[in-house]
């Protein structure tokens, strides 16, 4: 056996996620370690033939305070602490601790409890593990003599170890701890995060905010080839994200991949009040996005979407309100994209979609589900990051203030729902044109508000006669207005706000365009 290897003799098992457990105790059974544990795990492992002795028969001393101290006690963390020096072993041995090489410890389902609706605080509070911190701290804390598994994906990692080596390495027994650290790091952080959350009034931001996530494997690269990349999934809030969805098939996700139906997620969540929805994004903006009403064919809104801007849609991202069925697939394969988010997908589109080995297709079944509190969105900046609310419409505008002689029709009342929406969406300044409940021209990422109806106008050519105009901050000055009713525009919906709204309105009425006031804005940087 290697110098750096230690053998697996006495282990301790405590864990809360019990699975693969009934292939952790064939292998404890068959290096005839001896095995120390408590509670159901004891049972448990019992269940399995493994010979197992309860954690309180070693510390001569019973759980106390229902079960709150269990294996707090010198027997045990003497047993992981002592390092293996001639001092600490003597140590130990004159105290009869007998050494413990193998920590198995997973914590009290604390994330899972507090996600549930009805947790009251005290439920929380009982379900903050103490003694498998401590066990799992102290165990990576002494790697050089300690193994210590917190995930039971690794028991079988480790069952190869010790038939391939007679015990587990150096190496291995480091990137064990490494892993441990970071299990605890994550936990306490959902415990602070969740804690912070109680304490904080209405949509304000937590004071305090820690985040933590294991990342899963590299990215093939980051926005481009010379940049690497991960993804990290962490808990601000979302009922259900990226972190969340079931890939169904295709390539890997690149991180323009994540980036874009993220995006695409956020804004498809936003139209399903609308009716049925599709939306199709390139470089974090959406293109085309269409809605029907509740009876409406899925396949018939996204060939809307899409048609809405083909060209751009070439490549693009595509997120569904709705089920992908058979004839919604066919209109998918039709064209080249990389990524479709719905909330599920039909076995026989899967067939169809099959077609397209490459495109990611990602499934999130609580895409709709909605957080109480609007959740956390974080960027960085040198030296920190900015954290805020997720922008949620707050005034739609069937509950804004019509400002001019005009009222919308009806007709044009539901275009401003849709375009109200998705301007939200779009990177400022952002103008969007609506018709018949499709996008026909969108502008944004425009340094002058002038500029980007331009581009909206420019976009939906003959398509803007008839159509309705979405602003996601107020006009400066009326020129807007007057480019967009030089294109035919007949109803505009924006904030309001500006010193020249009298102006703003002056030219609305002048042209025989109807304007409603929101009140709110909704930049987006």
């Amino acid at each position: 056996m290697p110098d750096d290897v230690v053998p697996i003799r006495r282990a301790l098992v405590s864990v809360s996620d019990k699975s693969n457990l009934e292939a952790l105790a064939a292998s404890l059974s068959a290096w005839g370690t001896e095995v120390l544990s408590t509670g159901g795990t004891f049972e448990a492992l019992a269940s399995f033939g493994c010979r197992v002795r309860q954690v309180s028969e070693v510390t001569g001393f019973p759980e106390i305070l229902g079960g709150r101290v269990k294996t707090l006690h010198p027997k045990i963390h003497g047993g992981i602490l002592a390092r293996a020096t001639a001092e600490h072993m003597a140590e130990i041995e004159r105290h009869g601790i007998a050494p413990i090489d193998l920590v198995v410890v997973n914590l009290y389902p604390f994330q899972r409890t507090v996600a549930r609706p009805d947790v009251t605080f005290e439920e929380a509070m009982e379900n903050v593990d103490i003694g498998g911190p401590t066990m799992v701290r102290a165990a990576a804390k002494t790697w050089e003599r300690v193994t210590v598994v917190v995930d039971p994906e690794d028991y079988a990692r480790l069952d190869e170890l010790v038939a391939a080596c007679g015990g587990v390495p150096a190496k291995a027994r480091r990137d064990f701890a490494r892993k441990a650290f970071a299990h605890t790091a994550a936990y306490d952080a959902a415990i602070a995060n969740w804690l912070e959350a109680q304490a904080t009034d209405d949509d304000d931001v937590p004071a305090r905010i820690f985040l933590a996530g294991a990342s899963s494997r590299p990215l093939r690269y980051g926005e481009n080839p010379h940049q690497k990349a991960r993804f990290v999934p962490v808990d601000l809030g979302d009922p259900a994200g990226l972190a969340d969805a079931r890939i169904v098939q295709g390539k890997p996700l690149s991180y323009n991949n994540l980036m874009d139906a993220g995006a695409a997620l956020e804004l498809a969540r936003d139209l399903r009040p609308l009716g049925v929805g599709a939306a199709v994004f390139k470089h974090v903006s959406p293109c085309g996005v269409a809605v029907g009403g509740e009876d409406a064919q899925l396949a018939d809104v996204f060939r809307r979407a899409r048609e809405a801007d083909a060209e751009s849609a070439f490549g693009g991202i595509v997120a569904l309100t709705h089920a992908v069925d058979r004839a919604t697939a066919e209109a998918i394969v039709e064209s080249f994209l990389e990524v479709v988010v719905a909330p599920s997908v039909a076995d026989d589109a899967r067939e169809v979609l099959a077609a397209k080995k490459n495109l990611r297709v990602l499934e999130v079944p609580r895409m709709h589900d909605v957080a109480p509190q609007p959740p956390l969105r974080v960027r960085t900046v040198p030296g920190g990051l900015l954290v805020q609310r997720e922008d949620r419409i707050g005034v739609r505008p069937r509950d804004g203030r019509v400002v001019t002689k005009t009222a919308p029709s009806e007709d044009a009342a539901r275009d401003l729902e849709l375009a109200w929406v998705v301007v939200e969406h779009v990177r400022s300044n952002a103008i969007v044109l609506v018709r018949d409940g499709v996008t026909v021209g969108i502008g944004g990422g425009q340094t002058s508000r002038v500029e980007a109806s331009r581009q909206a106008v420019r976009r939906a050519g003959e398509r803007a006669r008839g159509a309705v105009l979405a602003s996601d901050a107020f006009f400066p000055f009326r020129d807007g207005v007057d480019a967009a009713a030089a294109a035919g525009v007949v109803a505009i919906v924006q904030p309001g706000g500006s010193r020249r709204d009298a102006e703003v309105v002056e030219a609305a009425d002048e042209h025989g365009i109807a304007m409603i006031f929101t009140g709110e804005r909704h930049f987006r940087h």
